[in-house]
């Protein structure tokens, strides 16, 4: 798994690639919450390139999700989600709590 943070004006953007798992979730809990350090709430999690997503990956969004939106502070939304992912995220319901985005610059554009 290769996870790349870039910080813009307003929205830290995580571009997430390969497999999330449990050997590799707790790199990207440690990114998001390096963000979430820096009083940074708004974030974009890119999921263009993601191959798999477990459900210990699942947590992990799961988990910052509840973190950025407490007292209102911000949230995370999702990015290029390809299919397989989508399925997993509408079997485990979780695409009624995540707002889902076809493209980066249009989830960037809606904080």
């Amino acid at each position: 798994m290769d996870v790349k943070a870039r910080q813009l004006k307003r929205v830290d953007l995580v571009e997430v690639s390969g497999r999330v798992d449990s050997a590799t979730a707790p790199q990207l809990e440690a990114a998001l919450q390096a963000i979430m350090a820096q009083d940074r709430f708004r974030i974009v999690v890119d999921l263009q390139g993601l191959e798999y997503l477990s459900s210990a990956g699942l947590r992990v969004l799961v988990a910052a999700l509840k973190q950025a939106r407490r007292w209102n502070r911000g949230d995370i939304r999702l990015a290029n989600v390809p299919p397989r992912i989508q399925s997993v995220l509408q079997l485990a319901g979780l695409d009624a709590i995540f707002r889902i985005y076809d493209s980066a610059v249009d989830a960037v554009g809606s904080f």
